[in-house]
């Protein structure tokens, strides 16, 4: 599905790839319904995007059930009907082992990734069905087919997300509505702020990682790209495309390669 023309609702529009996909589809010419729990940085987000009108910004919590039910009103009232969701938002957890991580770490970010996920796919199918198209984009992670150590119900969550958008995939066929799973690897973002997690960083190693690492531009060309050519699955980065590739041919030996990284990364 084009962008151009089209009205779309993009979470995690605040800051990172969700704003960097804002505002890419807005130079493609889409109309765009920005969603984030942050209003200040929404605000920023709009600063950002051409003052014509073609970018509403909705303050909310994709937990909260009966706030994204009654998004699509919303969008609609502004832009007319919603043509596709691209979902962006999401947390990481702190970087601890299972042992040691609580439950509440725990249930919020499956509250976030995995049921704010659920609540929009629910919420929106319906509406995009009775469109002449529509499409899904839903952001995972390469965390979702590979573990990474200290992020293991991250991964979880997202390897949710993984399965969910890939059913849905299977669901919609045959329909109007295209589904696309979207798995970055290392992306220069704020999420480790934003989810009120600190890295304790080997500084050395710190440094070598980010010099690799993928712009949110970049990342959101590359999921829009992948959206307007209907891509069943988009990977993010050199990370990701190599682990998925290690991953197809030795998943153990890809998850050891992952867990002497993050030993590297992270100090003790």
């Amino acid at each position: 599905m084009k962008a151009a023309g089209k009205v779309l609702v993009v979470t995690g529009a605040g800051s990172g790839i969700g704003r960097a996909v804002a505002l890419e589809a807005l130079r493609r010419g889409a109309k765009v319904a920005a969603v984030d729990l942050n209003a200040t940085t929404l605000e920023e987000t709009a600063k950002l995007a051409p003052a014509d009108g073609s970018v509403s910004t909705h303050m909310l919590n994709i937990t909260d059930r009966a706030a994204v039910e009654a998004l699509p009103a919303q969008v609609t009232a502004r832009h007319g009907a919603v043509d596709g969701l691209v979902h962006c938002a999401g947390i990481i957890q702190p970087f601890v082992k299972l042992q040691d991580l609580d439950y509440e770490a725990i249930e919020r970010v499956f509250a976030v990734n995995w049921t704010g996920t659920l609540h929009l796919a629910k919420t929106f199918l319906p509406l995009l069905l009775a469109r002449p198209e529509g499409h899904i984009v839903n952001v995972a992670s390469m965390g979702g087919f590979v573990p990474v150590p200290g992020q293991t119900i991250y991964g979880a969550s997202k390897a949710a997300v993984k399965l969910l958008t890939e059913g849905l995939h299977s669901e919609c066929a045959g329909t109007n509505v295209q589904v696309t799973a979207v798995f970055p690897g290392g992306v220069a973002t704020n999420i480790t702020t934003n989810s009120g997690v600190a890295i304790p960083m080997n500084n050395t190693e710190a440094a070598a990682q980010t010099r690799k690492i993928t712009t949110p531009a970049r990342a959101a060309r590359e999921i829009l790209d992948g959206m307007e050519h209907n891509a069943y699955r988009v990977l993010i980065g050199r990370d990701a495309k190599l682990m998925d590739r290690l991953y197809r041919l030795s998943s153990r030996r890809a998850a050891s390669l992952i867990a002497s990284k993050m030993q590297d990364l992270l100090r003790g």
